[in-house]
């Protein structure tokens, strides 16, 4: 009888993997990270392990956006006090902090456990086409 290899966290490698977003749908990109940071594109893919790579995300402001998102999707924040409900839309926030914008979408894709907020942390989004880690990337 054959067993399926669980992976140990000993066992993996780490890999840098650039995505470009100029011109990419932000959904597209989303979903590509989220499954590259998860590791289940790798075969010997664990649910609990974290067996992902490292996602750097370049060009994020260029990002194109389908539908009427820009004028109709709003995110809100709330401190925890009684009316401290604020409303920030779409386009505010891609113009302001489109990091924040990639990091909000992809959380939404990851377990919400410890082990998702550990994924979470491999990802680097920039908005312009320079980042500081290319000398983690091979190639």
């Amino acid at each position: 009888m054959k067993f399926t290899k669980m992976a140990k966290a000993s066992e993996i490698q780490k890999e840098w993997i650039v995505l470009d977003a100029n011109g990419k749908t932000f959904g597209r990109i989303i979903t590509e990270a989220a499954t590259i940071l998860r590791g289940k594109n790798k075969p010997y893919f664990t649910p609990n392990v974290d067996c992902g790579d490292f996602v750097v995300i370049i060009n994020a402001s260029k990002a194109v956006f389908s539908g009427n998102k820009m004028e109709t999707k709003n995110y809100y924040t709330h401190s925890g006090y009684f009316g401290s409900t604020k409303t920030h839309k779409m386009s505010d926030m891609l113009e302001k902090n489109p990091e924040k914008l990639f990091k909000l979408a992809t959380r939404g894709m990851l377990p919400k456990t410890k082990l998702g907020n550990a994924m979470l942390k491999k990802l680097k989004v920039y908005a312009g086409e320079t980042h500081p880690h290319t000398a983690q990337i091979k190639g």
